[in-house]
Order: C-alpha cells, then sequence, then structure tokens
C-alpha cells in the first residue's frame, strides 16, 4: 500500500513539473521580448536558477543532516544528467544550435570550476572546506556580474517585440511555473527515494541516479518544452547555466553549513563530470550545434554511466 501511495505522488509530481515548466517557459521568454533581453541570458539565469531549486534543497538538507554523500551525488548526478540526458533528448527533437559565447563562455567556465572543485578538495584532504565554499560563491556572484554586463553590453540578438504578455503577467508566469516545479520535483525526489530504498537500493546510489534524475526533471522537461517551442537559447542556457549553479551556488551554499567530506566515488565522478562536459564542448564546437546523432551518443553514454554507478 505504502509504495502504491508513493508511485501515485510520483505521478502527481510529473503532472506539476510538465504544466509547470508549461507555465515557466512562457513566462520566461515573455519576460524576455518585455526587457529586450537574449532568452540565452534569461536561460542562463532565471530559468537555470528556478529549475536548480529542487537540488538547493536536496543538498542543503542533506548538507544540514550530515549526509554528505547525498549533497554532493546529487549535485554531481545532476550535471552529468543535465548535460547526457537534457541536451540529448533536447537535440532529439531538433539539432541545438550553441551561440558563441556559450562556447567560448559558459561551457568552458563550467569544465574550469569542476576542474577547481576536483584539485582543491583534493588537495584540502578529500574535503570541500567552508574556504572552499566562500570562493564557489564568490565565482558564482562574479559570474552573474559577468552574464549582467554582458547582456547591457553585448550585441547579442535581443527578443525584439512586444511581449504578448504585461510585464506583470510574465513575472507570475515565472514564479507560479517555478513553484509548481519545486513543488513537483520534491514530490518526484521523496518518491523515487523511498521506492528505490524499498527496492534494496545504496544511499549513495539513490542520489547518484534517482536523486539525481529526479531533481533534474525540471531541467529536463522545461529545456525539452523550450526546445519544442522553437526556445533553443533557453533550452542550452538551462541545462549549461543549471550546472554552473548547482556547482557554485549549491556546493557553496552546503560546504558553509557544513564541511563536505568527499570518497573515491565522488573524485572519479568529479573525473567523470569533466570528460563528459569536454565531450559535450566538443560535439557544440563540431558545426557549431548538437545534432541528432550526438544526442543519441550522449544518451547511450548516460545508460553506461549509470550501469558502471550500480556495478561498482
Amino acid at each position: 500500500m505504502t509504495i502504491a501511495i508513493q508511485v501515485c505522488l510520483l505521478f502527481i509530481s510529473f503532472v506539476l513539473l510538465i504544466k509547470g515548466a508549461d507555465i515557466f517557459v512562457d513566462g520566461s521568454a515573455s519576460l524576455a521580448k518585455s526587457l529586450n533581453v537574449p532568452s540565452l541570458i534569461i536561460g542562463l539565469t532565471i530559468v537555470a536558477f528556478g529549475t536548480s531549486a529542487p537540488e538547493l534543497a536536496v543538498s542543503t538538507t542533506a548538507a544540514i543532516q550530515g549526509s554528505n554523500e547525498i549533497a554532493v551525488s546529487n549535485v554531481i548526478g545532476s550535471n552529468i544528467f543535465n548535460l547526457l540526458v537534457v541536451l540529448g533528448s533536447c537535440a532529439l527533437f531538433n539539432s541545438i544550435p550553441v551561440e558563441s559565447k556559450v562556447l567560448k563562455r559558459d561551457i568552458p567556465f563550467s569544465i574550469l570550476i569542476t576542474a577547481f572543485l576536483l584539485v582543491a578538495s583534493y588537495k584540502s584532504d578529500m574535503i570541500i572546506t567552508r574556504v572552499i565554499g566562500i570562493i564557489l560563491l564568490v565565482l558564482f556572484v562574479s559570474y552573474l556580474g559577468v552574464l549582467i554586463y554582458s547582456s547591457r553590453h553585448s550585441d547579442e540578438q535581443t527578443e525584439e517585440g512586444n511581449s504578448d504578455n504585461p510585464l506583470w503577467k510574465s513575472i507570475l508566469f515565472i514564479v507560479l511555473g517555478a513553484a509548481m516545479i519545486i513543488i513537483g520535483g520534491r514530490f518526484a525526489v521523496s518518491s523515487a527515494k523511498a521506492i528505490a530504498l524499498a527496492a534494496g537500493m545504496s544511499e549513495t546510489l539513490v542520489g547518484l541516479t534517482i536523486i539525481a534524475t529526479g531533481t533534474s526533471l525540471p531541467e529536463l522537461i522545461t529545456s525539452i518544452v523550450a526546445a519544442r517551442k522553437g526556445e533553443v537559447s533557453l533550452a542550452i542556457g538551462n541545462a549549461v547555466g543549471s550546472n554552473i549553479f548547482n556547482v557554485l551556488l549549491i556546493l557553496g551554499v552546503s560546504s558553509l553549513i557544513r564541511s563536505i567530506q568527499l570518497t573515491n566515488e565522488s573524485l572519479l565522478d568529479m573525473i567523470a563530470l569533466i570528460g563528459i562536459s569536454v565531450m559535450t564542448l566538443v560535439f557544440a564546437v563540431s558545426g557549431k550545434k548538437i545534432n541528432r546523432v550526438e544526442g543519441a551518443v550522449m544518451l547511450f553514454a548516460y545508460v553506461a554511466y549509470v550501469v558502471f554507478a550500480a556495478t561498482r
């Protein structure tokens, strides 16, 4: 009976995620038009922050409770999911053109901060200390500053034309959609975790796969909805921006609450994340887009990664 209830809650969470993502994308695209802000910037900031909220809630709660494995594996697993499944799935619907700023700035930056986290934590006896957390948060604020400066002083194509919705309605859609996404994400995580633990999975594997997948469902659904509506800049900005938010903001806040002890498996997963990020960059550079074949390769790579994580 308990499992049946959890399955029902999981279904309800999917409904909230899908409808919330639809409203959220509409509001974000409308806001971009109202403010003459490029969709890429909206995707890298507002959309990325909204869809990263479940990861923030899960990891900070895990840090407070001392569940370090969940706090770290949730972020790393979510970032791998974002690159391989979110972008891979979107590419299956439509080839994803990648703007030059994403190639030159955002994807390389996500690789650098992950490499920094790997090296810094390894040299600190495999601990993400509070000092490292402060550095991550400083980098996060600096990154936001660069995005704001870029949106005001660059020649990026903006969403021209008047929005169909007034500004207040666009903001209302964003808030309402984000609330539905966050609530749906939390229901999905708690239900999936209960079902997985009942099946005998370990906490580490649950954090790396089930919880990471559950908290990344908003990114997946939001990006697919955005891609199907032709808002490809929102889609890729959401995935890449969420990865940057996850490392800098979520691990920064979590490590400030309590220093996070890493395991050898966590270090291996960070190395895997760096390799996957480099592969994504290579795919994006070739033709400045991610095509359907490359999307299929990314999805297959995720299946291989999950099998590796489960068998080790």
